[in-house]
């Protein structure tokens, strides 16, 4: 099993627009194409409800707090347990599904997505699940920097940032240097 991809189906949902059905079913890839075909209205309700709880797994990784984290993981690992099977047409095609036949999409994605933040966890730390840096954006990722160091969740993020930041202290320059003229023309008291 590929617990990263596992992982990554976590910060998908947490960063998935989930305003109706039709940006639900934008959530599955096309090889969970299944999913997106199956996936109904009372599905939207149950993913709406476990995003918020694994954005809270993602804010009490980046602040610090792996109790939290670890207690909201081990919940979501109750309401969402993994029952794995093998499955496959041939024995060319066996691969693992985290959950019994017949499960729910919700059942089936939020089990995945749970156990594979949960493996991350214990092999990472919570340290590494960020929120990104950019405070328009908000988007989660999992840092696999080599020494914990990232901070947004793209490269898009981090440049329009690290552009802002740089315009505002070319701003705060050249106010400085307005000021100081107007300063050295005003009378002595």
């Amino acid at each position: 099993m590929n617990f990263d991809a596992y992982a990554r189906t976590g910060v998908d949902l947490v960063n998935a627009r989930l305003d109706d059905l039709d940006d639900l079913r934008a959530l599955f890839p096309d090889e969970n194409a299944w999913m997106r075909d199956e996936v109904a209205d009372r599905d939207l309700a149950i993913f709406r409800r476990a995003q918020k709880r694994l954005r809270d797994v993602f804010d009490y990784g980046t602040s610090g707090r792996d109790i939290e984290a670890v207690a909201e993981l081990n919940a979501l690992l109750e309401a969402y347990p993994v029952q794995p099977r093998i499955s496959g047409h041939d024995s060319s095609d066996w691969h693992m599904h985290v959950t019994s036949r017949g499960a729910s999409v919700s059942a089936e994605y939020l089990a995945g997505a749970v156990w594979g933040l949960s493996v991350w966890l214990c092999q990472y730390g919570s340290a590494r699940f960020g929120v990104c840096a950019d405070e328009r954006c908000g988007n989660v990722y999992l840092d696999t920097s080599s020494n914990c160091c990232r901070r947004f969740c793209s490269e898009r993020c981090a440049t329009r940032s690290h552009v802002a930041a740089h315009r505002a202290r070319k701003r705060a320059a050249i106010g400085e240097q307005q000021a100081a003229p107007a300063e050295a023309l005003a009378p002595a008291r």
